[in-house]
């Protein structure tokens, strides 16, 4: 097999969550060619099935360098900070994929999380009245 039908077959295992077989895939992909979504997918899967968090921090933002308008690689370097307890990081990676183009998993994932945004006048309570209200016309407005 070529490293394009690896790749494409460790995709479909990925999707039906077989990561062991994705990893033999991708792997093997990797050892032949290595393009910027080879490694994202790579790192991934070393990540999630190895525990190998530093080389695959290290492959996905060498991904993002080769290719930084990609949000694929941001959302695999933010599941592998997902995969470290690392959210801060990861919520940070998925924000910074977002503003390279729209990926509803990263949308998903972040609205998961369940972050509120800071308060229209941060001295005041988050439960204060004019707070809620500005917050919710500024939000309607789209000013936030």
């Amino acid at each position: 097999m070529t490293a394009i039908e690896l790749f494409e077959t460790g995709l479909e295992h990925l999707k039906n969550k077989d990561l062991l077989k994705a990893l033999a895939c991708f792997e093997k992909a990797y050892t032949r060619e290595k393009t910027p979504a080879l490694q994202s997918y790579y790192a991934l899967c070393i990540a999630t099935e190895r525990g190998q968090i530093h080389k695959a921090i290290m492959l996905c933002n060498d991904a993002i360098a080769l290719e930084p308008d990609n949000p694929v690689h941001y959302l695999n370097l933010g599941r592998v900070y997902m995969k470290a307890n690392r959210k801060i990081d990861a919520i940070q990676t998925f924000r910074k994929g977002l503003s390279c183009g729209d990926n509803e998993e990263m949308n998903n994932i972040l609205e998961s999380f369940n972050i509120r945004k800071r308060p229209v006048f941060p001295f005041l309570g988050r439960q204060n009245l004019l707070n809620k209200y500005m917050g919710m016309l500024f939000a309607r407005l789209k000013l936030r």
